[in-house]
């Protein structure tokens, strides 16, 4: 029955893998204690081979109960191996018009993925950076909320087009 059950687990990850063709580059970071600081950028590394090709990029995020916006507000910036930078102020929907998160998932944590960037060509190979901030804050105030509550992880996802 074990073996069974193993070979069951491996051929389930295995068949999510595989399916998963488009894939180019995708990472996560984990927030402590699902918290996201409003100073702390979380950063992706990563390397572009191919500068003929376009390309998805998605922002994916992770969020649970705890959070308490219907909208998120995100300032996301690449760093290119020539030195140029380019930031965007973003801002995603989170639930709808009743307050029910959108995102995929089952539990209490849902899985949104979030386009950032549409059939673009990366100019150069190289190494790029990707950094992204939360920008939330309250009506009415000015200053950024300091820590933004129910966000458990934040990743970075590349896509070849199709």
């Amino acid at each position: 029955m074990k073996k069974n059950s193993l070979l069951i687990l491996f051929l389930t990850v295995f068949t999510i893998v595989s399916c998963d063709s488009d894939r180019i580059y995708d990472e996560y970071i984990t927030l402590p204690e699902s918290s996201w600081n409003k100073s702390n950028a979380v950063t992706f590394n990563f390397s572009v081979k191919d500068s003929i090709n376009k390309k998805n990029l998605f922002i994916n995020l992770r969020n649970n109960n705890e959070y308490n916006y219907s909208n998120l507000f995100l300032i996301a910036q690449i760093n290119f191996p020539d030195g140029q930078i380019i930031i965007d102020t973003l801002e995603y929907d989170m639930a709808d018009v009743s307050g029910k998160f959108l995102g995929e998932g089952f539990s209490t944590i849902k899985e949104n993925k979030l386009f950032y960037k549409e059939n673009i060509i990366f100019p150069n190979t190289g190494d790029y950076i990707f950094k992204v901030k939360q920008a939330m804050r309250k009506n009415g105030n000015i200053e950024g909320i300091e820590e933004l509550e129910g966000i458990s992880q934040v990743g970075f996802r590349i896509e070849k087009t199709q």
